[in-house]
């Protein structure tokens, strides 16, 4: 299904772009991630802490838009995601002025190109896509997303998008209740990832250089004292998706300072955690993807006061 500026602009005045459905005027107030109508960017910048595939030898230019449908209680990225977010961290304010800055970052990047959070502004997306297109850029685009999308939306960014790249946090709704604000999250985020296969298989296609260029990586993040819930993500994965999909499973995680945390998430996973849902993921049999190093939660503290977050 292709859709109208008009649509677009309907589905922003009257923000249904997300499974909330808040149904707010963004023009006139914000709702739940509050985002304004216009778009706002904390970064763009070069990454190269992303997935192989991705990041390659020369980093990826990612977007990181601020606020989050999600408002998860540990989010790395605190800082841009609430939905109050300082007018100091919002360095590009207009499509034209993202789109610019991505021009310069991607001079120094592989030819890839990732939106981060992009859920709450993935009307700006054929907009900013189309605009390097008539420049004679054709990156491959990453949607790097929490997973609580709508499948119209995502049917929206189809033409505009080569790779999904989605979280699958929970198999548990109280847990999405109790660290994210959310009551459907399992039924919400399955769903979003049956249609990102739908559309785009779900292999990972990669060229010469080992660079993705169409396909699904599904991430997760294991969480302290959470094993059942993350042996159940990958129960789930290895029940409704091919074998051949590829799978993220993170060790980063690290309580965030200042945060309010759940006493259970003050610490980092342990090796024994981590050592314990490995072994599940080949006991499920998805033989494609990645594991990290346990020192990883060392490496992923974004400071969103400069423009380039990440020491990666």
């Amino acid at each position: 299904m292709w859709y109208s500026s008009e649509m677009i602009i309907f589905a922003v005045m009257i923000c249904k772009i997300c499974p909330r459905q808040c149904g707010v005027d963004r023009v006139e107030g914000e709702g739940f991630c509050g985002a304004p109508e216009r778009v706002e960017v904390a970064a763009v910048c070069r990454h190269t802490g992303e997935e192989p595939p991705l990041s390659g030898k020369r980093g990826i230019c990612n977007v990181f838009f601020a606020h989050c449908n999600l408002q998860c209680v540990y989010c790395q990225n605190h800082e841009i995601s609430r939905a109050e977010v300082p007018e100091r961290l919002v360095r590009y304010g207009t499509v034209e002025e993202v789109r610019e800055r991505i021009e310069e970052v991607m001079a120094e990047c592989e030819n890839m190109l990732g939106f981060v959070s992009p859920t709450q502004y993935a009307y700006v997306i054929p907009d900013i896509v189309e605009g390097l297109w008539k420049k004679g850029l054709r990156p491959t685009v990453v949607y790097n997303t929490n997973g609580y999308d709508s499948a119209d939306t995502l049917r929206m960014v189809e033409p505009y998008v080569d790779v999904y790249l989605p979280d699958l946090k929970y198999i548990d709704d109280g847990l999405g209740e109790r660290y994210s604000n959310v009551k459907d999250y399992v039924e919400v985020a399955c769903g979003a990832i049956r249609e990102m296969v739908r559309q785009k298989g779900s292999g990972l296609l990669t060229d010469d250089e080992g660079l993705a260029f169409r396909g699904v990586i599904i991430r997760h993040l294991v969480l302290p004292g959470q094993i059942e819930n993350t042996k159940g993500v990958l129960e789930w994965i290895a029940e409704n998706v091919p074998h051949n999909v590829h799978v993220s499973l993170m060790a980063q995680y690290y309580p965030l300072t200042g945060n309010v945390l759940p006493d259970e998430l003050n610490r980092t996973v342990s090796k024994e955690e981590y050592e314990e849902v490995a072994a599940a993921l080949e006991t499920a049999g998805l033989k494609n993807g990645w594991l990290q190093e346990m020192d990883a939660n060392a490496n992923y503290h974004p400071d969103f006061n400069n423009d380039k977050p990440f020491n990666l």
